[in-house]
């Protein structure tokens, strides 16, 4: 009788392993920490090329040294705010991630992993307060003293390598050295120039929209004021109707022209009738005195008064402009600026001009909530360059909305090139300039394609970093949220430097060694006595 064998089926392994969803106690978890932290970590390679000491520096200058509560180490803020906009966190989840990961907690200079929030969450809007033009200058700064720091390590180094190649003997032709030298002195680089806008993250804005929020907040304020004062009666708001009409404009799919005018219309008169109680309640309080409002709805007050006024100017003129437009209440700075943009004509947020040097490193030169033209910022970026470099730079390279006459009249001053399309008709082609035309045609498209990484950096920013929607609530604090995410991007770029020095070291040991390493192997086969031999052949 044959046994019976198992057929494969039974012999596998189940693929289903079910176990308890009893969580595991505490002293049951594997924790891994015991060891020291892995030194490959991104954030303690960032860590280890970030000049801590000259951002500290920057950070405290603003103050006070015996006024206020004792200060937070400059080393945690700023660690902070780098891991916020790094991994465009909100406030309270960059404090929960710190709390959480001892990697964070390293980066931002904790002596020890610790179970509490390093500091409260509202701390962060402290922060952005504090970080004026003038601290992010000093970072900017720093790092790229920094990436010089480098670059000079690295010519230094290259520079101690025994030269392989013979220097080719002088031409009597080439200028004189002493002559070189200074023309390298005087210009170095190139800057690349552009401008982009860091939108806001608010509601988009309508004109019916506005006015049905300002009605809002004037009945909040009524609402307040009335049961201090005297009156035996509370004024009349409509507050119903006026919801009524509007929730009958703004669900239509498809409104036209004259249902919009006539809400407009409806909801000017609610907001005029209410500004008129509001004068009149705010008649029962002396010049001079309180007004028993928080600061804020008083802020918003003030606001919806200039609110009323352009919207009825542009009622009354059936126009769609007005200068310095509102199109928040709750952040009144903010003003539409037109870009001519195919997706997004109009944007709502603070023009940035921007310059980047070849490194890489961006930096924000001119901040404002309204239009400017960018070409008038040219003359102060050209010498903020040389102040940071020491060197005007060889070229600018920018848009043709740059290469006004006075641009490039001063430009042409100071012996720097301007690569755009030269102003006036063209040229005419002929057998004598056909092949000077050709080459200075190429030579304009190659340093276009050179302002390419500009672009890419807004794009960086906008897709990694989230500078398309900025979420802070006033106008210095978002100043200083747009400036931190070039700080980080300049970060990376140090990063980036400071790691490809260490691999050229690398490198260069290993070559030694192979060097080294083939030297030995050859006095050991001239001498095989020594016992050597195996060892240098196994090498």
């Amino acid at each position: 009788m044959h046994e019976k064998v198992p057929s494969t089926m039974e012999n596998r392994a189940p693929m289903i392993r079910s176990q308890s969803e009893k969580q595991l106690s505490l002293a049951e978890f594997d924790w891994p920490f015991q060891t020291a932290l892995d030194e490959s970590n991104r954030w303690v390679r960032l860590s280890a090329c970030i000049p801590w000491d000259e951002l500290a520096q920057g950070y405290y200058q603003g103050l006070s040294t015996y006024q206020g509560r004792p200060a937070k180490n400059a080393r945690l803020v700023i660690g902070a705010v780098i891991i916020k906009h790094k991994l465009c966190l909100s406030d309270r989840e960059t404090v929960a991630q710190i709390q959480e990961n001892p990697y964070l907690q390293y980066f931002v200079g904790l002596p020890g992993y610790q179970m509490e929030e390093p500091f409260a969450p509202p701390l962060f809007v402290e922060i952005r307060k504090r970080m004026g033009e003038t601290v992010f200058d000093v970072f900017q700064q720093a790092i790229i003293d920094a990436v010089d720091n480098v670059k000079a390590e690295k010519k230094r180094r290259s520079a101690s390598r025994p030269a392989t190649v013979e220097p080719e003997s002088k031409d009597d032709d080439d200028p004189p050295s002493g002559a070189a030298e200074k023309n390298e002195a005087r210009h170095q680089g190139k800057l690349i120039l552009d401008a982009t806008v860091a939108p806001q993250a608010i509601r988009y804005p309508t004109d019916l929209n506005l006015l049905n929020e300002a009605r809002e907040f004037s009945e909040q304020i009524i609402d307040i004021l009335y049961p201090k004062t005297g009156w035996k009666k509370k004024p009349r708001t409509y507050r119903e109707k006026a919801r009524k009409a509007y929730l009958g404009i703004v669900k239509r799919r498809r409104p036209g022209g004259k249902v919009l005018r006539r809400g407009k219309k409806q909801q000017l008169q609610y907001l005029r009738r209410n500004l008129g109680y509001l004068q009149r309640l705010l008649d029962c309080w002396p010049e001079g005195t309180r007004l028993p409002l928080p600061r804020w709805l008083l802020r918003r007050y003030w606001v919806i008064q200039h609110v009323y006024e352009q919207q009825w100017e542009m009622y009354r003129n059936k126009s769609r402009r007005c200068d310095h437009r509102i199109v928040s209440i709750s952040q009144p700075y903010v003003r539409p600026i037109v870009r001519g943009k195919l997706d997004k004509p109009v944007e709502f947020g603070a023009k940035l001009s921007v310059s980047l040097s070849d490194e890489g490193l961006a930096r924000v030169d001119h901040l404002r909530w309204d239009a400017f033209h960018e070409g008038g910022d040219l003359r102060s970026q050209v010498e903020a360059y040389r102040q940071r470099y020491g060197a005007y730079p060889e070229a600018v390279l920018a848009d043709t909305i740059y290469g006004t006459r006075d641009n490039r009249g001063y430009l042409k001053g100071l012996r720097i090139r301007f690569a755009g399309k030269p102003l006036g008709r063209p040229k005419k082609v002929t057998d004598a300039n056909q092949a000077e035309l050709k080459q200075l045609k190429a030579q304009r498209r190659q340093e276009y394609l050179q302002r390419i990484p500009i672009e890419g950096k807004f794009g960086q920013g906008k897709n990694g970093y989230r500078l398309n929607y900025i979420r802070a609530k006033r106008a210095d604090t978002s100043s200083a949220w747009i400036n931190s995410i070039f700080l980080v991007m300049n970060l990376l770029i140090l990063l980036k430097v400071f790691y490809l020095l260490a691999i050229q070291h690398g490198i260069l040991f290993l070559n030694c060694l192979k060097h080294t390493l083939a030297i030995l192997s050859g006095w050991c086969r001239k001498n095989p006595a020594s016992g050597l031999a195996g060892c240098a052949m196994g090498s």
